[in-house]
């Protein structure tokens, strides 16, 4: 009797499965989602308008609070529509920092709820989640500056250059806002609750804040904290706003202020979007 042989059949070769929103998207594509993501962050600022009071309300409390608390010291008392034209530029830049806080407790909030375990089931780019979280803050900044520069002009500011110059401050003041989001969007990822985000940032707030040109003109400071503020990206985005706007020279702070809103986002957005990849 012959034997007959046997021939195992080759196992079937093992199925690969890439995780939803890992493969190759296009810019195209990507720039659709981001855009159905800034509709669904714009649709739920609709339906909660409480969410928009920080942007509408803080820009009043700051001028009226800084200009009739500080203006009367730095600019003597009864003088403070001479402290308007100071402060004003330099609040530009402390609203672009404070939206940006917020930013940061959004997304931790956000990773509590579930809403980013399914975006991140969703095949869309990692990436287009956290810049349409951007894209809103950035209009709700615009809102808060557009609140400041209108209590500004009640209390006196005046424009001495041009409408042109009023509106690149503006712009500065949104591109060093947005890189600052990413900064707050990275703690926001890393920190377990919203709570301490909020606590690690106003301790990076509080002397950027005070430790510039934002309220007080440096020379009024002792040496180590004049050397302090110039070195600080806040009083360099301060210094170009207020040269802007009242005239003077600008290409140092403004070069300054693009610089450090660069070198912020190159550093952080990509360690920003790999933590939103591994968070667990």
């Amino acid at each position: 009797m012959s034997t007959a042989t046997a021939t195992k059949a080759p196992a079937p070769a093992p199925v690969t499965t890439v995780p939803a929103g890992e493969g190759r998207i296009g810019l195209r594509a990507n720039l659709r989602h981001i855009g159905a993501l800034v509709r669904r962050n714009a649709l739920q600022i609709k339906q909660d308008p409480e969410s928009m009071f920080d942007a509408v309300l803080m820009p009043i409390i700051f001028t009226l609070l800084f200009v009739y608390v500080f203006g009367g010291a730095i600019s003597g008392k009864g003088n403070q529509d001479a402290y308007v034209n100071y402060v004003i530029p330099g609040l530009m830049a402390m609203m672009g920092m404070n939206i940006a806080m917020a930013v940061g407790t959004g997304v931790n909030d956000d990773f509590k709820k579930g809403v980013m375990d399914r975006f991140r089931s969703m095949p869309i780019a990692r990436s287009s989640v956290l810049i349409a979280k951007i894209v809103v803050e950035v209009g709700r900044m615009m809102v808060a500056t557009t609140i400041l520069l209108a209590m500004g002009f009640l209390l006196g500011l005046e424009i001495k250059t041009s409408v042109f110059e009023l509106f690149a401050a503006i712009g500065l003041s949104m591109v060093f806002g947005a890189s600052l989001m990413w900064i707050f969007i990275l703690l926001g990822l890393t920190m377990k609750t919203a709570q301490a985000v909020q606590g690690v940032a106003m301790l990076v707030l509080m002397p950027l804040q005070f430790g510039s040109s934002i309220f007080a003109p440096p020379t009024t400071m002792p040496g180590w904290l004049e050397s302090f503020t110039d070195y600080n990206p806040l009083s360099n985005l301060a210094d170009a706003a207020r040269g802007l706007i009242n005239g003077g020279p600008v290409a140092h702070s403004v070069w300054m202020t693009l610089g450090w809103a660069a070198l912020i986002t190159v550093v952080t957005a990509p360690l920003a979007v790999a933590k939103f990849r591994k968070k667990t």
